[in-house]
């Protein structure tokens, strides 16, 4: 396809407001609600980064996502994702999904990358066929493959993108006929046979916007009555504070874990509560959402050391401090709160995540906060640190956020870049790589830098929203 494709209506429009936009610690007493008005003496000195820096910065972004592009076209053309050390393919089951072309197309897209644009999009609609005999997580499958498929449809209008979404969706569905509702972890493709009844509230509240969206566009509303029921289950199992646990029977609905957080297994549980409301204006969604957050900053929040605000872990029930740890994943928050009208507690959990990365120059996928230790120490090119820097400097104009993507973005590409593509690291504390790159880079990391520092007024929210994999749902309909 020729640059005629960014040009059509539906690619135009979505652009066009795009670039608008442009180890466990030992247990503790049970926290008091952190305020929203206490806060460091002094902020941490970050780079200044002007108009002229960011446009820099922004086609920097755009030459390591080339680079990493070609790696991947070189080595592992067809396949799910390159491994970037051994120049190896790398598939996450017994035949390939393309989740690498699939997740980077509209961020390529977005780029202006029209040539590998368009090789993404032809691997999409020659190579991918979800008719496989293989059991796939229906999580991964639905925030990677079905939300770009969605994004890229809507981008390009590509109906053979729209196809394949359907047929997907068709194929996953089968997932949500358990007892209760809430989704098995795990179909077989072909047969449709499910499997994993142990869940947790991010794999059973993390459809919404791809399943919702999906019965936009093709008019079958049970793909958004069978999402929507399976995210109103998870938050009716509730606990009597107002908090989910980390494990749940979707047999049964009763938690096995009851361990609570904004963690890994979590974390877009509540991202979803009001995402969907902006997207769909579901009343409901809205509902749950304010039920929710409050109870998350009364048990969850936690201010040690003058006023610093971090978010940690505590039981559902009785919302005693479990764990006093914080980490990659969890540093979505900031954006989080931002989105929600929160600046004061958003701004301020910026700095910890800040404190966090220069601990030892790129941020460990877990922290003990009250020490200052890394618990887990690998860092597996996560974005989340990013896209709330991204979130806070849309919604404050505050050149600060550019500056920590700046310390973000050298950091990064000084400790992970490789001759091939950008390796994720085995231990942020030597700097030890290992032989992996995951499609997330492309849909999520590459974006919110590229986002961070291209030129940015304004972003329509009620028209526009990012999945959890930084996939752009437009409400065309």
């Amino acid at each position: 396809m020729t640059r005629a494709l960014r040009t059509a209506p539906l690619v135009a429009a979505l652009l066009l407001a795009l670039s608008a936009c442009n180890g466990q610690a030992p247990a503790a007493s049970a926290p008091a609600a952190a305020t929203a008005t206490a806060g460091p003496a002094a902020l941490a000195e970050v780079p200044k980064v002007d108009d002229v820096e960011a446009a820099r910065l922004a086609e920097q972004v755009r030459a390591e996502v080339r680079h990493a592009w070609q790696g991947y076209m070189q080595y592992a053309k067809g396949h799910d994702d390159l491994k970037p050390i051994s120049a190896a393919p790398r598939d996450w089951y017994p035949v390939p999904l393309l989740m690498s072309p699939v997740d980077a197309l509209d961020t390529l897209l977005l780029l202006g990358m029209d040539k590998e644009a368009n090789e993404a999009r032809e691997l999409i609609v020659t190579q991918l066929s979800f008719d496989q005999d293989i059991d796939v997580q229906n999580f991964e499958v639905t925030i990677r493959l079905l939300g770009g498929l969605l994004s890229g449809y809507q981008m390009t209008g590509d109906k053979r993108l729209l196809a394949l979404a359907d047929d997907l969706g068709t194929r996953l569905s089968p997932v949500f006929d358990s007892p209760t509702g809430l989704p098995y972890t795990h179909v077989n493709l072909r047969t449709g046979k499910v499997s994993g009844k142990v869940s947790n509230p991010a794999e059973t509240g993390t459809l919404l916007l791809e399943f919702g969206t999906l019965a936009k566009l093709t008019g079958k509303q049970a793909y958004y009555d069978k999402a929507k029921r399976a995210l109103m289950e998870t938050y009716k199992r509730r606990s009597k504070i107002g908090l989910v646990g980390l494990n749940i029977d979707v047999e049964t609905g009763k938690w096995t874990n009851t361990d609570s957080s904004i963690a890994g297994g979590i974390d877009s549980y509540y991202e979803y509560l009001l995402k969907c409301w902006k997207l769909f204006g579901d009343e409901d969604c809205k509902r749950m959402w304010d039920d929710s957050i409050g109870p998350v900053n009364k048990y969850l929040a936690d201010e040690v050391r003058d006023g610093e605000l971090w978010y940690g872990h505590a039981d559902m029930d009785s919302g005693q401090r479990t764990s006093t740890t914080y980490g990659a994943l969890d540093a979505f928050m900031p954006g989080l709160l931002a989105l929600g009208g929160d600046l004061d507690r958003a701004k301020r959990l910026q700095e910890s995540g800040l404190k966090m990365w220069r601990l030892h120059g790129i941020e460990p996928e877990s922290l003990d906060y009250a020490a200052m230790d890394v618990r887990s120490p690998g860092y597996a090119l996560r974005p989340e640190i990013v896209e709330s820097a991204y979130y806070l400097h849309h919604y404050t104009g505050d050149a600060r956020y550019r500056g920590m993507g700046k310390v973000f973005f050298e950091d990064f590409v000084r400790a992970t870049r490789t001759e091939h593509g950008f390796a994720a690291l085995k231990d942020v504390r030597t700097k030890e790589k290992l032989d992996s790159m995951e499609s997330f880079l492309f849909a999520e990391t590459f974006k919110y830098y590229y986002l961070l520092f291209a030129p940015a007024t304004a972003l329509d929210f009620d028209g526009i929203v990012f999945n959890t994999e930084a996939h752009p749902l437009k409400r065309t309909w």
